[in-house]
């Protein structure tokens, strides 16, 4: 070992390479972690995330050196100085999973994968279970959601998802839906048409309220816009049974003046057409009394819907924001992840997979997986899927030659696991695919 420098054989036990603290996925199982005088060219939100790495990425005896000019690890969360004055931090060991979210999702962690499933799938839930229609059309003005209520009463089907909005007939029945969506997403400001009349069967009218509002994200951009129908032919049909009964009464009124006029010019028979007239005024009050009863009943249960419509409002922003964190979560995964149902239909294709076979989501979500013609040969897959859906194999990894994208050979490793419903039967695959480098590792250490 030379006196002014390191020796060959400490040199080749490093190994160097570049690391993007914001973009790439952290590194786990560090034992020590030396940033010095970095953090300080971020801003707040950029430190916050790179620190939430570093929690990651040390174990849980693990140390982060610092230097001097980082203070504000002093006031986080996630480490407790060992030696302030040195710069040095140990790990706090237990985190919260709204902490531990975004950073196992940028590793690539099944466990968050499951998770943001779990999530999609109790988001489908509550959405079918609301007791109004509503359909969200995102950005790009394609049909995205639809509850249970709106599947029903527009007969959209599973193929109506991601077609164009303006393609189907709902854009322009009961109203002209496109032209309000339109309205909505260049003004930001939503739109509530009310008593819009639906024929719906020529015997049939129906009275619906419509309501377009536009959906942001947390950061205020548009993603979509929302679209909800309640119907109201029931109170529709009592406002008219309302006015005729006002009409009933403006005439019995007049008839009961006239009937005054007369007894006037009858004396004879004045004393008993008096009586006549209260007991008839006395129904009169009995019936007018019933219909301020009911009026104030109907003033109550509008109030009760006002509340359940904002309720309602207030769930569905809930629900979009996490549908968004969701699919940010799912884009920011380093590993292609592709989802299959019991049929091999595709179901999820997230941007890693994109670039590593050159076939963007939209192009594939709905397609049979094994008639997909990329660089990697998806008929081995079909015995290893099959096992996993018959309940066989908790999970199957499969190493197979491929091209990714760029023409370039590569070796690639697919770790398949079943998708799990609410029971125990696996109700389709997930496929976790990335390139193998496994062989070059341990040739590498054979050599050393």
């Amino acid at each position: 070992m030379r006196v002014s420098g390191i020796s060959r054989e400490p040199r080749r036990a490093v190994i160097f390479g570049r690391h993007d603290l914001i973009q790439d996925s952290p590194i786990s199982r560090l034992d020590l972690l030396v940033c010095r005088n970095t953090l300080m060219y971020f801003n707040a939100e950029a430190q916050t995330r790179v620190l939430a790495r570093f929690h990651f990425a040390l174990n849980e005896t693990g140390f982060l050196f610092l230097g001097r000019a980082e203070m504000l690890l002093t006031q986080a969360s996630l480490f407790t100085p060992l030696s302030l004055r040195s710069r040095i931090f140990t790990k706090v060991p237990k985190l919260g999973l709204r902490e531990h979210l975004p950073v196992l999702a940028q590793a690539g962690s099944v466990e968050a994968t499951n998770l943001l499933a779990r999530y999609v799938r109790l988001r489908d839930a509550a959405l079918d279970v609301a007791p109004v229609a509503q359909v969200v059309v995102d950005v790009a003005g394609n049909l995205s959601l639809a509850n249970e209520q709106a599947r029903i009463l527009f007969g959209l089907n599973p193929k109506d998802f991601g077609r164009p909005f303006r393609d189907l007939e709902l854009a322009y029945r009961p109203l002209e839906l496109q032209a309000l969506i339109e309205q909505v997403v260049s003004n930001l400001h939503p739109v509530t048409l009310r008593d819009v009349q639906w024929s719906v069967l020529p015997a049939e009218t129906r009275y619906v309220d419509v309501q377009v509002a536009p959906l942001v994200d947390n950061e205020g951009r548009l993603i979509g816009s929302s679209v909800t129908f309640v119907d109201v032919t029931a109170y529709h049909q009592l406002r008219d049974e309302l006015q005729r009964s006002h009409q009933e009464l403006e005439t019995a009124y007049e008839e009961l003046q006239s009937t005054n006029e007369e007894l006037e010019t009858t004396n004879e028979e004045l004393q008993s057409t008096v009586e006549e007239l209260e007991t008839t005024n006395e129904e009169l009050q009995s019936t007018n009394e019933e219909m301020e009863t009911i009026n104030e009943e109907l003033q109550s249960t509008n109030a009760e819907l006002q509340t359940a419509n904002d309720e309602l409002r207030r769930r569905t922003e809930d629900l979009n924001q996490a549908n968004t964190f969701l699919q940010s979560i799912l884009a920011s995964l380093r590993t292609a992840v592709v989802v299959v149902d019991r049929a091999f239909s595709i179901l999820v294709w997230n941007q890693r997979a994109e670039d590593m076979w050159g076939l963007r989501a939209e192009e594939v979500r709905g397609q049979l997986f094994l008639n997909l013609d990329i660089g990697l040969p998806v008929e081995h897959l079909r015995n290893p899927i099959r096992a996993l859906l018959a309940g066989e194999v908790e999970s199957r990894e499969v190493i197979l030659d491929a091209t990714n994208r760029r023409g370039k050979a590569i070796r690639c490793r697919i770790l398949c696991t079943p998708l799990r419903g609410g029971g125990r039967e696996a109700e389709g695959g997930i496929l976790l695919m990335e390139e193998w480098e496994g062989e070059q590792v341990r040739l590498s250490q054979e050599t050393s």
